[in-house]
């Protein structure tokens, strides 16, 4: 059963929380601020339900919360990152604050980050980049949970890859994907729902399909279209872990079995400055007849609408300000005993 909330009101919960546990205070507001858009934008695999795992690492010496950012090496608009160890949400906005400058001075700018964490939603980074008429492709490593095309050892993570584009039409269009068939944190959903999984999602650890949640989490996702799939996760990989100095494939630490070292995950973001290329609102226009173009797209049977990447995660949002977000039972749970736990009052009643 899920009840709905504010979204301040949850994002000021959360901060208060992160704060108690560690964070510095303008830190646990980038944090609670990535965490609630999440949910707000329908994607509660990556939103306040990821809360209560980082404040666990955090107490035990896992996650850094006051860690700094290095700029490693830097050459021209480039930068190689280190994260310190610290939230990976709070050093991605911060480098993504970095490239910003660099982007609108030589039109484009690119940052690895190694050192650093699961930092939820790529779109998060992706949709604040284009609010500012500029264009984030971005990719993340991820703890092992998916084999090679043929293997059914977890090397890949779900490896995602992501890009949002402004548009005049209210919202950008949003390209946020897992290269597994299903993004990991709908099998960790079901298995807290104590619910099957669709067939196909994943294999157990002896290579057989399987519809266990947990028997998945112990086995493998699978890649999404095969071979393709496998591909696109080894591009995001090297991109990722390799080229940052991260730790690559099973050598990063998963943020729920290995409470006994960090996660070393590892990000790149690549930005460009439209204006570089093209007028802003020359780029939008012409982004936007072609969104007028597929609308109008002769449509198959019992189809009443043509939706666009990005469009039903901006209703979902419209909705969701609206009428709050949506936090289960075991969420709201998890919060009540952190706020116990750390002195916070626990104003979700």
């Amino acid at each position: 059963m899920s009840d709905r909330f504010n979204p301040e009101l949850v994002r000021s919960l959360v901060a208060s929380i992160a704060v108690k546990a560690g964070v510095r205070k303008a830190d646990a507001a980038i944090l609670a601020d990535a965490l609630v858009d999440a949910d707000v934008h329908g994607t509660a695999t990556h939103g306040v339900s990821r809360l209560n795992i980082y404040v666990r690492r955090i107490q035990k010496g896992l996650i850094n919360p006051k860690a700094k950012l290095v700029i490693e090496k830097r050459r021209g608009s480039t930068l190689a990152m280190d994260a310190g160890n610290g939230l990976g949400q709070v050093q991605a906005i911060k480098t993504l604050e970095k490239l910003i400058p660099k982007a609108k001075r030589n039109g484009i700018a690119a940052a690895t980050i190694r050192n650093s964490q699961h930092f939820g939603a790529l779109s998060y980074y992706c949709n604040r980049a284009a609010a500012q008429d500029m264009i984030l492709f971005a990719t993340s490593g991820c703890e092992p949970a998916m084999s090679p095309e043929g293997s059914c050892q977890a090397f890949f993570g779900t490896n995602p890859l992501a890009a949002s584009f402004p548009t005049g039409k209210g919202f950008p269009v949003k390209v946020d994907l897992a290269t597994s068939v299903v993004a990991r944190g709908n099998i960790i959903a079901a298995q807290k729902r104590g619910q099957p999984i669709p067939p196909g999602w994943a294999l157990t650890v002896d290579g057989e399909p399987t519809t266990d949640a947990a028997a998945a989490l112990a086995g493998t996702v699978l890649t999404m279209a095969g071979h393709k799939g496998y591909a696109l996760a080894l591009m995001v990989e090297i991109f990722s872990s390799v080229l940052s100095g991260a730790a690559v494939g099973p050598a990063i630490g998963s943020m729920y079995k290995n409470m006994d070292r960090k996660q070393d995950v590892g990000h790149f973001f690549c930005l460009l400055d439209i204006a570089a290329f093209m007028d802003v609102a020359e780029f939008k226009s012409r982004l936007d007849k072609a969104i007028d173009d597929i609308k109008s797209c002769r449509k198959r049977p019992g189809v009443t609408e043509i939706l666009i990447p990005g469009e039903r995660s901006h209703q979902k949002a419209q909705q969701n300000l609206a009428q709050g977000i949506s936090l289960d039972e075991a969420t709201r749970k998890e919060l009540k005993i952190l706020c116990e736990e750390l002195s916070v009052p626990f104003t979700l009643n």
